[in-house]
């Protein structure tokens, strides 16, 4: 099975513009995201999709590849559709496409191995990654996307608000009763899935919950869900920085 490694990274993010190129530990944050996926090993491909120059500079500079995409995506997974046409190379020869979120600098090589092996399966056509809610400040963000599931690991849906509701009990209670669980944002994607996807247009429930997911799910598609330990970190505003420290 052969896997390419996709990385949106939009500069103009509206909580935290340039963040790619944000300075951690000497190095720009897409760099660590770059190296992260490449020097594990478990891809046979890596590249940065981005609409920015600046981006595709720095890029450049380590050593690595980019692609320029257009300004008007609404996903990161669109941004790879239109990058997978882009590449220097036959994208029929992957298998499996590998969606890594360009903000989080602390690529866990334990989350790439889970969900290339969810592949193992052929009726595999999604997979992500989810692991458990341990404090109520989790449960209750917006910023928390939250995953039910059903009981063969298949997405039933992801929202911001915490899933499932649990009647009569108060909600400071509800991690002690029920077993949440926040979404990580890893996708990974068979390569002729990816290419019909990107064709789709949006849906009212990732409107509403503005969850790019939703809009497969309301397709008809299936998402494979397995649950991880290992904790991620992304970069969403610049207070965030002192998370890795």
């Amino acid at each position: 099975m052969k896997i390419l490694g996709i990385i949106p990274a939009r500069y103009n993010s509206t909580r935290f513009p340039g963040k790619p190129l944000v300075m951690i530990d000497g190095k720009p944050m897409i760099e660590h995201v770059w190296h992260g996926v490449a020097d594990t090993g478990l891809v046979d491909h890596v590249v940065v999709a981005t609409e920015d120059q600046r981006i595709m500079d720095a890029v450049a500079a380590f050593g690595g590849e980019a692609v320029m995409t257009g300004k008007h995506h609404k996903s990161g997974t669109d941004r790879c559709g239109e990058a997978m046409q882009k590449i220097n190379e036959d994208i029929n020869q992957y298998d499996v496409i590998i969606n890594i979120q360009g903000d989080e600098p602390r690529v866990a090589a334990e989350h790439l191995k889970l969900i290339a092996k969810t592949f193992d399966d052929p009726d595999v056509q999604i997979a992500t990654l989810k692991k458990r809610i341990t404090s109520l400040a989790e449960l209750n963000s917006t910023n928390t996307v939250k995953v039910v599931c059903a009981l063969n690991g298949d997405a039933l849906y992801f929202s911001r608000q915490p899933l499932p509701y649990l009647r009569g009990i108060a909600k400071e209670m509800w991690l002690r009763r029920n077993h949440y669980y926040k979404h990580i944002g890893i996708y990974a994607f068979r390569r002729e899935v990816l290419q019909e996807l990107v064709k789709l247009e949006q849906t009212p429930l990732e409107k509403s919950e503005s969850l790019e997911q939703l809009r497969w799910m309301e397709n008809g598609y299936r998402i494979t869900v397995r649950e991880t330990t290992k904790e991620s970190v992304a970069i969403d505003m610049p207070e965030d920085l002192l998370r890795l420290k």
